[in-house]
């Protein structure tokens, strides 16, 4: 019987070899893990750890966010503010309302279920709204594209985890019928939720600047970073705010204030250096678990949906950033129709919209189409888009 250690030391046995062989075959790294967990997944060799809420919220999602956050340049997210603003608030709203009017007539008429109401299209659209660049920064990081698209889909990924999570929390609140959200309403928990994260992600990662500034020891200064990146995240999650905001805000702070001003060049670079492990060694087993986590037999009996999903979500990011671009096409924060080609092509789906629609309720209506819509969707993104 393989226990819970010898599963997470075979996961980074298989990562490894993954990347030495991504590398071979110029596989982006991604997706070179996602085919070996299905790989995996198909012959059943050991049982897979459960991909949960608690594990990605706790584990993965503040680290990946956490360093993501730290190695932008605060000036370069600012000259972007606008577009990135768009495309992460109203953007991630306005493809959630796309995908519910599209969806719900479409999946009524493929399954003939006519109790498919808006309200359930709506915790599908929220839940699978956030994109998951880490795929597409790689390669970027290798082509050498520029760097002010490199900060606006990263930037966007940022900030869309946060308000999508918040959306997703409302839309289930309104779905279940515990709550009557009306716009107002919503528009006010919305702000509340993203705007106190940010300011509990800004007051830790201060804090931790404040020190690491006092402080000559990098073994210490580095403690300081992780206490900032999981931190910052708990402290809001507990007070019911944005933890994935206030990550966010928490390395920006560390990345902008923290390194810059209070590390030496030797501490900084071997900050960046572990950071860099941490989202290696993190991003190797999350993807891994989701192509464990996905049944290729249940995906072939709902492809129907899937495909609908997938086209649905895909055209809804579309048209929103082919909107934004035309909005933007005056001001200084224009940019070149390739990079709305770029950018919407760019918007994956990773491990949040899986983890998300794991944790709906077993009563949820429709909770198992809604799973194997959502993993589909997930693996066609990755596989065409990141392939592509």
């Amino acid at each position: 019987m393989v226990n819970g250690e010898s599963i997470f030391i075979l996961l980074f046995v298989v990562a490894t070899a993954v990347a030495i062989a991504g590398r071979w075959l110029r596989l982006p790294y991604t997706v070179a893990l996602v085919l070996a967990g299905l790989a995996l997944g198909s012959v059943r060799l050991f049982p897979a750890p459960e991909l949960t809420r608690t594990l990605l919220f706790s584990i993965f999602l503040p680290g990946l966010v956490f360093e993501a956050a730290f190695h932008i340049d605060f000036q370069e997210f600012w000259r972007n503010r606008v577009t990135i603003a768009s495309l992460a608030v109203p953007g991630v709203f306005a493809s959630i309302i796309l995908t519910v009017v599209v969806l719900t007539p479409a999946i009524q008429t493929i399954t003939g279920r006519h109790d498919f109401r808006w309200p359930i299209a709506l915790v599908f659209g929220a839940l699978i709204a956030a994109t998951d660049p880490i795929a597409v920064i790689a390669i970027f990081r290798t082509l050498g594209v520029p760097r002010r698209l490199a900060v606006l889909l990263e930037g966007e990924s940022l900030l869309n985890d946060g308000t999508g999570i918040v959306f997703f929390t409302l839309s289930l609140a309104l779905a279940s019928g515990g709550t009557s959200i009306g716009a107002g309403n919503l528009a006010v928990q919305f702000l509340s939720v993203v705007g106190m994260g940010a300011a509990i992600g800004c007051a830790i990662g201060l804090l931790s600047s404040l020190l690491i500034r006092h402080i000559d020891d990098p073994m210490i200064e580095i403690t300081l970073t992780t206490i900032a990146a999981y931190g910052s995240f708990v402290a809001a999650d507990e007070l019911a705010y944005s933890g994935v905001i206030a990550t966010v805000a928490a390395g920006m702070v560390c990345g902008n204030i923290g390194a810059r001003t209070g590390m030496s060049a030797s501490t900084r670079v071997a900050a960046e250096t572990f950071w860099e492990y941490v989202t290696f060694a993190l991003n190797s087993v999350v993807f891994l678990l989701i192509g464990l986590e996905i049944h290729i037999s249940t995906l072939l009996s709902s492809w129907l949906e899937i495909v609908a999903a997938y086209l649905v979500i895909t055209i809804a990011r579309s048209l929103v950033i082919l909107t934004v671009w035309g909005t933007l096409r005056t001001t200084r924060e224009r940019f070149p129709a390739n990079w709305a080609m770029v950018l919407a092509w760019g918007g994956l789906r990773g491990a949040l919209p899986m983890v998300l629609v794991l944790g709906l309720p077993e009563s949820f209506p429709f909770r198992s189409m809604l799973v194997s819509m959502t993993f589909g969707v997930v693996i066609l993104s990755i596989l065409l888009h990141g392939l592509s």
